[in-house]
């Protein structure tokens, strides 16, 4: 009877096991999109605009990525400009940015620039960092022509599309 017993308490730690398991491998990565810097080498850099239409990136990419299911993770501003050694550094350098992405539980990092080497057009351009391998996951980029808002929805919709085929072909 106690050997029946030891058996089912088994069996039900093994089902949870296999649960708990089956959880974590269909559970969403955690996301945690930094702040895209503006890298503008035009005649006239760093107008308002310019700034303001760069802010306006890392909400629409966030509310993308939301959208299609994904977990956000928060990185306070004064952290991701504490880690940055300079503007580029985090784009330039995934290990640091994963390192940062550890510290606040996400799986992985996403660091963008809109870079602007023209009046005509301009490159939004994302890294994802995988945290655990401290190394780059992809790049994209997007070219944008013209300056209207709608086609910088298009391109943040391509990037935060292409990021979710990324993460889809990882599982």
């Amino acid at each position: 009877m106690r050997g029946k017993k030891v058996a089912n308490l088994c069996s039900v730690m093994l089902i949870l096991f296999m649960c708990l398991t089956l959880e974590d491998v269909l559970a969403e990565p955690r996301i945690a999109v930094l702040d895209f810097e503006l890298k503008d080498v035009t005649l006239a850099p760093r107008s308002p605009a310019e700034i303001s239409r760069t802010a306006s990136i890392k909400p629409m990419l966030e509310n993308e990525l939301r959208q299609s299911g994904y977990e956000l993770v928060s990185i306070p501003e004064d952290a991701q400009l504490q880690a940055t050694a300079g503007v580029g550094y985090l784009f330039d350098h995934a290990d640091v940015a994963a390192q940062l992405g550890d510290k606040y539980g996400a799986d992985y990092v996403i660091i963008g620039r809109l870079h602007k080497p023209s009046f005509l057009f301009f490159y939004l351009m994302a890294h994802l960092v995988d945290v655990k391998k401290e190394a780059l996951a992809g790049e994209y980029l997007y070219e944008v022509k013209g300056g209207e808002k709608k086609l910088v929805v298009q391109g943040v919709e391509g990037i935060a599309e292409k990021i979710t085929k990324t993460l889809g072909a990882a599982k």
